[in-house]
């Protein structure tokens, strides 16, 4: 008995490409920007006029819906792979605009040359040259005229073969004729199984995810406004990295200008502050997992479907509720305050740029409690300590690293079942107990990775605990970090491989500290012994070779800002070794002191 759960037929190109136009197969006006390069549309021309086959497209027919009066509704064909291919087409054959991944809309003309059967991406030169056909899409045209074309094209180049520039003409003219393959997937799978064959699909070697299939989902769905959700979510992540691009969604998207979104994202114009810029992917779980009480993406397109979960049947009312919710919480994500608040709670830690944020997911749940937490009427003080806690303990003990969605899940179903503030509490006590800052977390920072989680939390604590530089008397690890800094190796990185370290070894974090280039400079490849020496001289009224601390008790303040042992600046200086194991203790020491201040 065969297993196979769909079907292949082969289709013209004319066939698909009125589909399209019909909408019988969505492709959604901003499903995915068109991504190819000019000179790969031209390639599929060229394969398309040799007779080379251009790979199949694969699409799936949204379940049947049950409407409100009872009656069912046949849904349309989704394309799941084979977009940029179809967009290619109606771009260079059908002469439609497209839109770039820059949110740009452009024509892509290629033009073509009778007489050497050449396909080419038009230009300047190409324009003025009487030999080619600048435009393709002028041989597609529906009043187009071979006899025309071959006269017009004949007047140009009187030397030309006219019998053989009309038979390339008409040769041209029938690829439309060619069959592409579309394998339909079976509209009785479930949503489980499509979203699986969704992500395992590579498209344009991207592979494909949970969150692109619900961008789909979105997309075509114009009964709900879907469509016009999809395009906020889009906008929404490219104006927070480009602000100037306000101008051109003003410009180009009436009907989105003109909707209750815009007005909401018009405040992101003045902002230039990224410690978190969101994807489309950040917006959905946010959104999704805030507003539904689930943490898996799948269930949101099953629920956009109009899945009922209790009778596994699809329903229209569902469907309606769910673009409604999302929309709630699309709104409530792109809201000013939530998110001004948000970024501020996440700077008040101490991660004040964005190369202090670590895990994305672990900003997504902080998100996600302070949307929760807000609704729930939770007093602000306590609702953003909450929030703070539970980021940096997110992110010492990678709670969503590995299966983000199922931790989102489970955590936010038990934040249901037993309340926000009791939940986080009882989980932030049982993942950071008095061993994890004296036994775990110093064995966790023997890493000599800059963007472990444990250097930027402990770079976070130097912010909030209002540290000055290493050796410097008025400039602060706050003004560094916003400016510029220089990490500074303990023990100079040249002098430990003359001593055969590796790598690995001389950049350890706990070798870390973060310096004014100036002070970074001065110290060189000197000998620890020797720089801490002149030092210690330094603050007896010796010279000031280093930052512009000359007293003792100064400097050992700020030896101890830095988790290094006061007995550096007493001569004692430990093998490297010891040193390290010293200062990862410090280090998590500081760590903790930080964590209980938040």
């Amino acid at each position: 008995m065969s297993t196979q759960r769909y079907s292949v037929t082969p289709h013209p190109i004319e066939t698909l490409l009125t589909w399209v136009k019909s909408g019988e197969i969505a492709i959604p006006e901003i499903q995915r920007p068109f991504v190819w390069e000019a000179t790969k549309v031209r390639n599929l021309l060229d394969s398309l006029y040799r007779g080379y086959p251009v790979g199949y497209l694969i699409a799936w027919r949204n379940p049947t819906i049950k409407l409100k009066d009872g009656t069912s509704a046949l849904g349309k064909r989704i394309l799941i792979d084979g977009q940029q291919r179809v967009t290619a087409l109606m771009a260079a054959l059908l002469g439609r605009e497209v839109l770039t991944k820059d949110y740009e809309t452009v024509r892509i003309c290629i033009a073509f040359h009778p007489q050497e059967e050449k396909f080419e991406v038009a230009n300047p030169a190409i324009s003025k040259d009487g030999a080619w056909i600048k435009d393709v899409a002028e041989v597609f045209a529906p009043e187009a005229s071979l006899t025309e074309l071959t006269d017009i094209y004949a007047e140009k180049n009187p030397a030309a073969d006219r019998k053989r520039v009309s038979r390339v003409f008409e040769k041209l003219r029938k690829i439309v004729n060619n069959h592409v393959g579309v394998i339909e997937l079976a509209d009785d799978l479930d949503i489980e199984t499509v979203t699986e064959i969704f992500i395992r699909v590579n498209s344009a070697g991207t592979e494909l995810s949970q969150a692109d299939f619900a961008m789909s989902k979105i997309a075509v769905n114009e009964t709900y406004g879907g469509n016009m959700l999809r395009k906020a979510i889009d906008y929404f992540c490219h104006l927070a990295v480009a602000p100037d691009f306000l101008a051109r969604i003003e410009k180009g998207d009436k009907a989105f200008a003109a909707s209750e979104f815009l007005p909401q994202m018009r405040w992101l114009k003045d902002v230039n502050d990224d410690i978190y810029d969101p994807t489309y992917t950040d917006m959905l779980r946010v959104a999704f997992t805030s507003e539904f009480g689930r943490g898996k993406l799948q269930d949101l397109v099953a629920l956009l479907s109009g899945r009922n979960f209790e009778t596994k049947q699809f329903e229209d009312v569902i469907a309606e509720q769910s673009f409604g919710k999302l929309k709630q919480g699309i709104l409530a994500f792109i809201n000013k305050t939530h998110f001004d608040r948000i970024t501020m709670i996440l700077r008040s830690a101490g991660f004040v740029t964005s190369d202090l944020i670590g895990g994305r997911n672990a900003v997504n749940f902080a998100y996600i409690l302070y949307l929760r937490g807000r609704s729930e009427g939770m007093p602000a003080a306590d609702l953003e300590s909450l929030v703070r806690r539970w980021y940096a303990m997110s992110i010492l003990r990678g709670r969503y690293t590995g299966s983000p969605e199922t931790a989102f899940d489970v955590d936010i179903r038990q934040i249901a079942e037993r309340g926000l503030g009791v939940y986080a509490h009882s989980v932030i006590e049982n993942e950071l107990p008095d061993s994890y800052w004296t036994g775990m977390l110093p064995q966790l920072m023997d890493t000599s990775s800059g963007q472990s989680p444990y250097f930027l939390a402990y770079q976070a604590a130097q912010v909030k605990l209002g540290d000055k530089g290493f050796l410097s008397r008025d400039i602060s690890v706050l003004d560094l970090l916003l400016n510029r800094s220089d990490v500074h190796h303990v023990y100079p990185k040249a002098h430990l491989k003359t001593l055969g370290l590796s790598k690995g070894k001389y950049n350890q974090i706990a070798n870390f500290v973060l310096a004014q280039s100036e002070i970074n400079i001065a110290i060189g490849d000197k000998d620890p012994e020797k720089y801490f020496k002149e030092l210690a001289e330094q603050c007896t009224g010796g010279k000031k070779k280093y930052g512009g601390i000359t007293n003792v008790a100064d400097m050992k303040a700020n030896l101890r800002m830095h988790c290094l042992p006061e007995m550096l600046l007493e001569g004692a200086v430990p093998d490297y070794d010891a040193f390290l194991e010293e200062r990862r203790r410090l280090m998590a020491l500081k760590i903790k002191q930080w964590f209980e201040a938040l």
